[in-house]
């Protein structure tokens, strides 16, 4: 029977076999972190015909020992995480599961859970308790201080502790929810928001240029929607998708999305300004009117993110936050995702306190800077009803919008896969600046 209130500082006889059942991304993550807490006793397994490379590559990573397969990690673990995509998750634990080892704790750090918790009900021995978990955050942003979810679904207390014991050495910030809430709270919090971001890039994909790069979306709020856009279509596909398409949550929230950017798109082009401005300050009161006036805001200044701009500094490329004035823009993509949260009830900032990932955070922060400056938001409104410099780029978004919509709707995880390569492949050799500038920027405003 392992203690509890076991830590990685305690005889290694003493420590709990730590099982992690999918190497990728995520799963490498966690080995990484419990090798160098100290953990000297952690299995892992891939697929089978990855199992010789993946023993060469942690032949001398103290503490972890490689296994042919998730029936060797299952019958020795203690506990067990899954860290499968959502898509295959039934498939894995119905082959692994049934091996787990008598009274071990299971766990499955999948971004969409109802798959997951019917995989564990269905396939796990009544004998195992079920404690699961999910970082929200990717595998390159440091776990310290970000959110980590912990779902205490068929297990004692003592269970849970035994989790909180393991993962304490992340820093993370414990987060305790139902399956059900999660799934909830990662809809609100993420998938809408990575809708916004693969619209832009499919936007300006269609157009097959980098507006950055020609003094266009540059400095302040640009430089977080650039580096935001680009560090998501340098990801993996499967992160997004199944998060979309698996959580019937994030389908309301992907086509209230698209339906926001298309309304406010034809009150643009019917000239109706006040229109506009009515339904626009309308989703500000919505959605900002109760925040407290003495929250801090979120977001840097503009000066500090121009730090972050990709392609150079944005002084050197006209950027609107010298001496110039900033050119106009109608901020589509954030008017959309205010106007999106005012009609389905969202309340941002109380999933910024409980669950935000880096990337909320940061677009909650750029939503705040615009709306809660009638000044910057008036502008916003005068450029979308009487500019028509981004106009072209305002239509491109709202096809785009639509088609992220329609795609999610389908259910097919592999149009998806295609729709999502393809916008990807035009910005592949913008990835590495934008992923050692977007780490960076994420650490700024965690810290901020």
């Amino acid at each position: 029977m392992v203690r509890t209130d076991i830590s990685p500082n305690d005889p290694a006889e003493e420590h709990p076999t730590i099982g992690l059942i999918g190497m990728g991304a995520m799963g490498a993550m966690y080995a990484r972190h419990l090798s160098k807490a100290g953990w000297k006793k952690i299995s892992v397994c891939d697929l089978p015909d990855k199992f010789d490379a993946l023993k060469l590559q942690y032949a001398d990573v103290p503490g972890i020992t490689v296994y042919p397969d998730g029936h060797a990690v299952s019958r020795i673990s203690d506990f067990i995480m899954y860290s499968v995509e959502a898509e295959y998750i039934d498939r894995v634990v119905s082959q692994y599961g049934p091996s787990t080892k008598v009274g071990a704790i299971v766990s499955g750090q999948t971004s969409v859970k109802a798959p997951e918790k019917d995989a564990f009900e269905k396939y796990l021995p009544p004998d195992v308790h079920i404690v699961s978990l999910h970082s929200l955050h990717g595998p390159t942003v440091s776990p310290e201080g970000q959110p980590l979810v912990l779902i205490q679904h068929r297990a004692p207390d003592s269970s849970l502790h035994l989790v909180e014991s393991i993962f304490r050495c992340f820093g993370s910030r414990f987060v305790y929810l139902t399956y059900e809430d999660h799934d909830l709270v990662t809809a609100n919090v993420q998938a809408v928001t990575h809708a916004a971001f693969l619209t832009m890039g499919t936007a300006w994909a269609s157009q097959r240029s980098y507006p950055w790069e020609q003094g266009q979306y540059v400095g302040g709020i640009e430089t977080v929607k650039v580096n935001i856009m680009l560090r998501i279509y340098a990801n993996k596909w499967h992160v997004y998708a199944g998060l979309a398409i698996l959580n019937p949550s994030a389908r309301i929230q992907i086509d209230q999305y698209a339906s926001s950017a298309t309304a406010l798109f034809k009150l643009m082009l019917a000239g109706d300004e006040e229109g506009l401005r009515t339904r626009i300050y309308e989703a500000r009161e919505q959605v900002f009117g109760s925040v407290e006036a003495e929250r801090a805001p979120i977001f840097l200044t503009e000066d500090v993110l121009d730090q972050f701009t990709i392609g150079g500094h944005p002084k050197l490329n006209g950027s609107p936050t010298g001496t110039s004035a900033p050119p106009s823009n109608s901020h589509l993509a954030l008017l959309a995702m205010v106007d999106c949260w005012a009609h389905l009830k969202i309340q941002p900032f109380y999933h910024l306190d409980l669950a935000a990932t880096p990337i909320f955070r940061m677009w909650i922060g750029v939503a705040e800077y615009l709306f809660r400056s009638p000044k910057r938001l008036d502008t916003a409104i005068h450029s979308a009803v009487y500019d028509v410099t981004h106009r072209s780029d305002d239509l491109e978004f709202v096809i785009a919008a639509r088609g992220w919509s329609q795609c999610v709707s389908f259910g097919s995880l592999e149009l998806y896969k295609r729709r999502f390569l393809e916008t990807a492949s035009f910005f592949e050799s913008r990835f590495e600046e934008a992923s050692a500038i977007g780490s960076e920027m994420i650490k700024a405003i965690s810290q901020s």
